[in-house]
């Protein structure tokens, strides 16, 4: 096991390129994205937005601690613009280790 970053981004999709482009800039290569996600409270400032048809993403990546602060200063900018939430926290992976039977 070792220690990592998750990282969870909601957003509106059409800023969907810009977000991963960004991730990618800052060293972030591997994400999944789930569509159409719904709820409230998703951005701050319109509830009235939130449970409508508007398409957002949700964007799960992981990556290694030292990442943070470059994902940090390349998602802010996009986020303050355009909308949208990010969480950061502590993960741990986990990689399967192949079993030698005796």
């Amino acid at each position: 096991m070792h220690e990592v970053k998750r990282i969870e981004i909601i957003a509106n999709s059409f800023e969907l390129g810009k977000i991963l482009d960004s991730l990618d800039k800052a060293g972030v290569h591997g994400h999944a994205v789930i569509r159409n996600v719904v709820g409230k409270g998703l951005r701050e400032g319109n509830e009235d937005l939130d449970m409508t048809m508007l398409d957002n993403v949700y964007i799960i990546a992981f990556c290694s601690p030292d990442l943070v602060k470059p994902v940090v200063e390349n998602l802010r900018p996009l986020l303050n613009k355009f909308g949208g939430t990010c969480y950061i926290t502590d993960a741990l992976e986990i990689r399967s280790v192949k079993c030698v039977s005796s």
